[in-house]
């Protein structure tokens, strides 16, 4: 009763701490198998189609967040956010799990769908709640921190599935989502329903719009995805461009690719400044310079320093597209877009290396094709320049 008298529940650090834990779990899906891939894939050697289906096994969760990410935005509008988020929770953990037990290759593949439809929910509800939580600088301050956060847990959740791999072989790394369990108590415990607010923005008298409103930043989020992604996954055979390389450089050149996009995101949140057009230039730019830089640089460290440039301009980019989607969106149709826009990253993240090899393949190597999606970036640093001029133009 005293709630009610005194008003809407504020948001704090705890809530936002849980959240970054939510976001943080559906990293695990790929990151966490990494290093025991080569295990699976001898495990199943003898099964029909296992070099394929392997691999399936390991990158089906993000298509499913692709596909799934609106509808569970749509439900989160609808039927609400904490109960839906704990009770993805603590399924996500159940579908992870699950493979330390099952020994049929197919079966495990179905887990992992059902993995991937529980990670669309959780990432759209944490990244929906920060929006409903926070407002202004605030919800920038939270959502740099959730790129920064995700950038460093990519690296621990690496070297945690190794380690689980070496303890326990291939299905040490499924031990890691017993961790589902616990992010669910804890949200159960200190997350609370957002305030609804379903008038706010219509008081023209029509439902407001969601994709009318977003669908730039939805197309750009999936131009940006694919951009992330090509340096993150592509790193051992661009390194290879120079020479033989070690597993174990590989590794350190990951590490440092993940800590430049967490210095990015960090430099986005000191900058200032609003997410918008400029934000975007600034990224760009700094994005062109590093492809670049990658493609025509020799060695192991210029190669590395590079492409570590690339994504600390993918750094800078990633949360400024989130604000500005997530500033545009009225909070009855919060969910739904904020499900647009993770649909429209995960969609990057399972097409950019399809459409890398294709490029590759194309232009005549790896190198030249990095220097083609630098020249890209440029072209859309300058757009994206005189757009925010055109926007200073029209606020003046």
């Amino acid at each position: 009763m005293a709630d009610r008298m005194s008003g809407p529940r504020e948001a704090g650090a705890a809530q936002g701490v849980v959240l970054l834990m939510a976001a943080i779990m559906p990293i695990m899906a790929i990151t966490s198998l990494v290093p025991v891939l080569p295990l699976l894939i001898r495990e199943f050697a003898a099964v029909p189609g296992s070099a394929a289906l392997v691999p399936i096994a390991l990158t089906v969760p993000a298509l499913c967040v692709a596909l799934f990410s609106p509808l569970a935005g749509w439900l989160s509008d609808k039927a609400g956010r904490k109960r839906l988020l704990v009770a993805t929770l603590a399924l996500y953990g159940v579908a992870g799990v699950a493979p330390w037990f099952l020994t049929n290759l197919i079966a495990i593949i179905v887990t992992r769908v059902v993995l991937g439809i529980m990670e669309a929910t959780i990432m759209t509800l944490s990244t929906a709640m920060i929006a409903d939580y926070f407002e202004g600088e605030r919800r920038e301050k939270w959502i740099s921190v959730q790129v920064g956060a995700g950038s460093l847990a990519a690296i621990v959740l690496v070297a945690m599935g190794g380690a689980l791999g070496e303890a326990f072989g291939s299905r040490g790394p499924f031990l890691l989502y017993i961790l589902g369990f616990v992010v669910a108590l804890i949200a159960a415990l200190v997350l609370f329903e957002p305030a609804r607010r379903e008038a706010q923005g219509m008081a023209s008298g029509k439902a407001p719009s969601v994709l009318g409103d977003i669908w730039p930043q939805v197309l750009m989020t999936f131009g940006v995805g694919v951009l992330f992604y090509v340096l993150i996954v592509q790193i051992g055979p661009i390194l290879e461009v120079s020479g033989a390389i070690t597993p174990a450089e590989v590794g350190i050149a990951a590490a440092a690719l993940n800590a430049g996009v967490m210095a990015g995101s960090i430099l986005f949140k000191l900058s200032g400044r609003k997410a918008g057009p400029g934000v975007m230039a600034a990224g760009f730019a700094v994005a062109t310079l590093g492809y670049a830089g990658a493609s025509l640089s020799e060695g192991f460290v210029m190669v590395t320093a590079f492409a570590t440039l690339g994504t600390l301009g993918a750094g800078i980019l990633l949360p400024n597209m989130m604000s500005w989607t997530l500033a545009k969106l009225a909070p009855a149709v919060r969910g739904r877009g904020t499900g647009m826009w993770t649909g429209s990253f995960f969609l990057a993240q399972f097409v950019s290396p399809l459409a890398f090899g294709a490029l590759a393949a194309q232009v005549g190597g790896v190198n030249t094709a990095l220097l083609a999606i630098a020249a890209a970036a440029g072209i859309a640093a300058v757009l994206t320049f005189f757009l925010r001029r055109r926007e200073e133009r029209a606020g003046s």
